[in-house]
């Protein structure tokens, strides 16, 4: 799965709408009866209402070019969580990143807390700011397919936009672009159909209690690699479970840290496996001589088939199940070699950012 990622520096988007009345036709008449709309603090509607003030629209400026995203509030003192992608572009042309809170008030200058490119996770904070309005953080682990979702943010640079889907799946690892021209995995990401588009990145994924259970980050490509236009209703958010354990390593220490077991693997599909009379699951192409693969004794041509509980069927898998766990925790990891399965206990060890 091949995925578009949904801010940053995109350019200049604009939305034209017209409207008119046709000669001769008479505007209809309110009648004296009618009610004020009454909001179900339950519904769509009161969640927004109380969710919206913790949502920020993010304008960046590298040179010559712009782009917006959005972003949340999660702490008062003024941290906010969005997107590596969307900062990105200020962050290495020595630009300007600002915010708008959502009423509108003046954009304000904000500090760049720290970035992880790995994850595409960022922290911001606005200088100064206390007693802002911080959203509530749910627990993406807790999701359901076909649970109900919200997403708020600024697509196409208007802010404050709502949208409402489900949970298409959980647990997908989709392949979205990186900085210098590579790629990276979104960890375990929330596939839903809410309509999100670009400017939607770093917004929050909210479900029916108004808690950030993600943050909006992607849309898949249409066939061929090509960039889609808009939403192709999937799309992809980052679970909040990690995305809040990176954004609070960031706050600590102004960076964060990825555990990885000392390999360089390949994937043994299940075409593969059944032509090989082997195990689908990532193969160890080589291993680092002081990393933590070899200190449990793992040798290339192990397939690696389970990290703890997590199955691993490719290396996206592998990937993803590692950096669901921190520097310095063990792990089991179950591996096959020549037909035989077995398993051996890895401590993960700090990848280094080279």
């Amino acid at each position: 799965m091949i995925a578009g990622l949904l801010g940053g520096a995109t350019g200049g988007w604009v939305t034209s709408l017209m409207l008119g009345d046709s000669e001769g036709t008479s505007s209809p008449t309110a009648s004296a009866e009618a009610a004020p709309t009454v909001i179900d603090p339950g519904s769509v509607a009161g969640v927004v209402a109380r969710v919206l003030p913790s949502v920020v629209t993010i304008d960046v400026t590298a040179g010559a070019e712009g782009g917006n995203g959005s972003g949340v509030i999660i702490r008062s003192e003024g941290y906010v969580l969005t997107n590596n992608h969307v900062i990105a572009p200020a962050a290495n042309a020595g630009g300007q990143v600002m915010i708008t809170m959502s009423d509108g008030t003046e954009p304000v200058l904000a500090e760049i807390v720290g970035r992880d490119a790995s994850s595409d996770l960022a922290v911001l904070r606005i200088p100064g700011a206390s007693g802002l309005p911080a959203a509530t953080l749910g627990r993406s682990g807790s999701l359901v397919a076909g649970a109900p979702v919200i997403a708020i943010g600024a697509p196409f640079g208007l802010s404050g936009t709502v949208t409402t889907g489900i949970v298409s799946a959980l647990d997908r690892n989709p392949t979205v672009p990186a900085e210098g021209g590579g790629a990276s995995v979104i960890i375990g990401a929330i596939q839903i159909d809410a309509a999100i588009n670009p400017g939607n990145s770093g917004g929050p994924l909210l479900d029916a209690r108004g808690q950030v259970v993600g943050l909006n980050t992607a849309i898949a490509t249409a066939p061929g690699g090509q960039a889609p236009s808009g939403s192709v209703g999937v799309g992809f958010a980052i679970p909040i479970d990690y995305a809040a354990s990176v954004a609070d390593e960031i706050i600590r220490t102004g960076r964060a840290t990825h555990p990885y077991t000392g390999v360089s693997a390949a994937t043994v599909t299940a075409a593969e496996a059944r032509a090989r009379g082997t195990t689908p699951g990532a193969i160890i192409r080589d291993v680092e001589p002081a990393g933590p693969a070899a200190a449990a004794g793992l040798l290339p041509g192990d397939i690696i088939t389970r990290v703890d509980d997590t199955v691993v069927t490719s290396t996206n898998d592998l990937t993803a199940a590692t950096r669901l766990h921190h520097v310095g925790d063990t792990v089991t990891v179950t591996f096959q070699r020549n037909g035989v399965e077995s398993t051996a206990r890895v401590v993960l060890q700090e990848q280094s950012p080279g």
